[in-house]
């Protein structure tokens, strides 16, 4: 009997990954506007009088709360705080696969159809301090730079080393991580905007 329990438990879990439900969760929205005959991704630059991150290029989005229905309302919520468009004018066009920069953070991103013109006239210079856009044919002729970031484990001092084998001449996985660049003109898109752009050009590739 409790095999069927464990069987509908199991069904149940709609989690996607161990760890989600208590990870920092934030969505964000990828902007495509038809602009001067062309398709292009808008891309926001942080306020520089911004507490974190002044001066990045990102897209508009954030902390998912409590009360948000989904993390498409909190894209949609985030959007309209940043770029000043309304919900109702937007064109969601569907969820490209969450980032899980690791077990604490996972960013849920969506593409969607907007109105350049309305971001131009209506964006929140309190919180972007530009918005600009580069053509969908740029970004599909052209491939982005590769430079890795290595990782090395640093175990703090109360590291229980006498409980494992080989205790201190344990031998830690290394890891590196890669970070994308794309160079456009005098910006530079990098770090998860450039992570997330690169999944979405590959995947209408």
């Amino acid at each position: 009997m409790f095999l069927s329990d464990f069987q509908k438990k199991l069904a149940a879990n709609q989690a996607l990954f161990i760890g989600e439900s208590t990870a920092f969760r934030s969505a964000v929205l990828l902007p495509l506007v038809e602009h001067e005959g062309k398709w292009h991704v808008v891309f926001e630059v942080r306020a520089l009088t911004m507490r974190k991150q002044p001066g990045d290029i990102s897209f508009p989005g954030g902390r998912i709360d409590p009360e948000d229905a989904s993390p498409m309302v909190t894209a949609l919520r985030e959007t309209k705080e940043e770029l000043g468009i309304d919900p109702k004018t937007v064109n969601v066009l569907g969820a490209l696969s969450p980032y899980i920069a690791s077990p604490s953070f996972v960013v849920y991103p969506f593409v969607a159809v907007c109105d350049y013109r309305e971001i131009i006239r209506s964006y929140n210079k309190d919180e972007v301090e530009e918005v600009f856009s580069i053509p969908l044919t740029w970004l599909l002729s052209h491939e982005p730079e590769l430079h890795e970031v290595p990782f090395e484990p640093a175990p703090l001092p109360d590291f229980p080393f006498e409980r494992i084998f080989n205790g201190q001449q344990y031998e830690w996985g290394k890891r590196s991580q890669d970070e994308w660049f794309y160079n456009y003109g005098d910006y530079t898109v990098w770090g998860l905007t450039a992570r997330i752009l690169k999944h979405f050009i590959e995947l209408i590739k």
